[in-house]
């Protein structure tokens, strides 16, 4: 397995040489890593890891190879009872079955029966229609079929849980993507306010020229470097189905990264609410209210945000719609506080946009944004941009 490891490591990318590999060695024979995952995680980034920069890709590796593992023990073997990593198979329910699942009042309804059924389970449950537990009709739990259910742990198969009971660690966007086109910086190309600041960088022939035949000996002028003046604010929804769209996502941060000199960034999850954060690693502990945002960066941003829109409508409607918090305040109220602060506003989404009348949040979404909403394609940047410009 650990050679699995270095091999993976090398094919992402990940510089990692023989002697580094052989170093870890030594070190998981000084038992070092204390036969846990966690430490395992930390110390094979420590030996093997040498810029930062290539922190997410160890990270995705990581991931892949030692998924479901808890510790590294004789033979590595997950110390989790098999049973519990078995899932029942997805139950494929007639229509008319389906129907017979109908949801229980409401977002605070189903809160509340979770509420008692938490007090009153004793242990765990697989199947059935009540309790929490692992595949059934229930509309607690994960692996199974509800409608309108609170998915609690497990991966999503259904993608239908009105809320989510899972601590999720995000990854943020690398800005460093070699780009597979430039055609996305040629879209961006359209959002330019040229000005020219900072120390000399070209000669200015015509000025030398003048000055010169002027003054009777040579005067050379130079000139500002050009630079892209305008003002860009980026809001990226991070996490959950956005993992599916990273690619492009990344692709896009790494062009703005390099087009435009006054730009800065935000994540969110699903829906704009109260605070925004920068590092995904720390979203819980530092993050940045919203009211500050709206406070600091002028009228004169240009606003862009990037995602799929997918999601329950209870968390752009309803205060404690959200899937992590409580929120005191709907997703609806905050997007439309940066449509009125800031004029020139967008949404890209990565959804292609045959499928957004599919996805009732995308509706919704999109006329919280007055229509401007757009596919995240050469297309759509185009569009984008253009509305940005008007």
């Amino acid at each position: 397995m650990f050679v699995t490891f270095f091999q993976e490591l090398k094919q992402a990318g990940v510089p990692v040489t023989l002697r580094e590999y052989l170093t870890l060695m030594q070190a998981m024979e000084a038992d070092l890593a204390a036969r846990r995952v966690e430490d395992f995680y930390y110390l094979s980034r420590a030996t093997l890891v040498k810029d930062e920069r290539n922190l997410d890709k160890f990270d995705r590796v990581f991931g892949q190879v030692f998924k479901g593992l808890e510790s590294l023990g004789e033979g590595i073997e997950a110390n989790i009872p098999a049973e519990w990593l078995k899932k029942l198979a997805d139950k494929y329910l007639t229509e008319e079955e389906k129907k017979q699942i109908e949801a229980l009042g409401g977002l605070d309804k189903l809160l509340e029966t979770l509420k008692q059924r938490l007090a009153e389970q004793k242990g765990r449950h697989q199947g059935g229609s009540k309790w929490i537990g692992t595949g059934g009709t229930s509309p607690f739990g994960n692996a199974g079929y509800n409608p309108e259910g609170i998915r609690i742990g497990g991966e999503s198969t259904h993608r239908r849980a009105v809320k989510v009971w899972d601590k999720r660690e995000f990854k943020d966007l690398a800005d460093d993507v070699e780009l597979g086109t430039r055609n996305i910086k040629v879209a961006l190309r359209r959002l330019r306010k040229f000005a020219r600041t900072g120390a000399p960088e070209e000669l200015d022939l015509d000025g030398t020229i003048r000055g010169t035949a002027h003054k009777g000996y040579l005067d050379i002028l130079m000139r500002p470097e050009r630079h892209n003046a305008v003002k860009v604010l980026l809001f990226f929804d991070i996490g959950g189905s956005m993992d599916w769209h990273i690619k492009a996502t990344e692709e896009l941060f790494s062009a703005t990264r390099t087009e435009f000199k006054h730009m800065e960034h935000f994540y969110f999850h699903n829906c704009l609410y109260e605070k925004v954060w920068k590092e995904n690693r720390r979203r819980f502990q530092e993050t940045t209210p919203t009211w500050d945002v709206l406070h600091t960066y002028g009228h004169d941003y240009k606003v862009v945000f990037v995602g799929d829109a997918s999601m329950s409508p209870y968390e752009i409607a309803a205060p404690g719609g959200s899937v992590e918090h409580y929120n005191e305040e709907p997703g609806a109220a905050w997007l439309e506080r940066v449509t009125r602060t800031y004029p020139a506003c967008v949404w890209l989404n990565p959804v292609s946009e045959k499928e957004w009348d599919y996805t009732h949040s995308i509706g919704m979404v999109q006329q919280l944004m007055g229509g401007r909403m757009y596919p995240l394609t050469l297309e759509g940047l185009d569009r984008a941009m253009r509305e940005l410009v008007r």
